[in-house]
């Protein structure tokens, strides 16, 4: 028996229920790109680590940078109670991204976690603005 069969797997609701509960919390590097460029963007994305001027070096084009420090009920009044947020930082060695949608979940605000990050965009092939 190898190491992929020594624990069986789940029952298909059960896995079912698993991956629907991690898409519903997070979503990649492509999904983003594709939204933004065929632009059906309904979310807004957050730039949630470093300095304004490493932002300024490097981010995502149509990423806000807003540090997962500076969110607060009060800075979130800028947008509808609606608006889905999705978060990313450096990558997967970061945890910007999950202070941050820790935040705004406790703030009441739909989000989530773009996995991979900046990482993950390079990985990609993706342009940086």
């Amino acid at each position: 028996m190898s190491y992929v069969s020594e624990y069986p797997p789940a029952a298909p609701e059960i896995a079912a229920a698993h991956f629907l509960q991690r898409l519903s919390l997070e979503t990649d590097c492509d999904d983003v790109h594709s939204a933004m460029k065929e632009g059906d963007r309904d979310f807004v994305l957050l730039h949630v680590v470093g300095s304004p001027e490493a932002f300024a070096r490097r981010h995502i084009p149509g990423a806000l940078h807003l540090r997962h420090r500076d969110i607060n009920a009060e800075r979130m009044n800028e947008w509808p109670a609606d608006t889905l947020f999705v978060v990313y930082c450096a990558g997967p060695h970061c945890n910007g991204a999950d202070r941050a949608a820790l935040k705004l979940a406790r703030l009441g605000r739909p989000v989530k976690i773009m996995i991979g990050g900046i990482t993950g965009w390079a990985d990609e092939g993706f342009s940086f603005a």
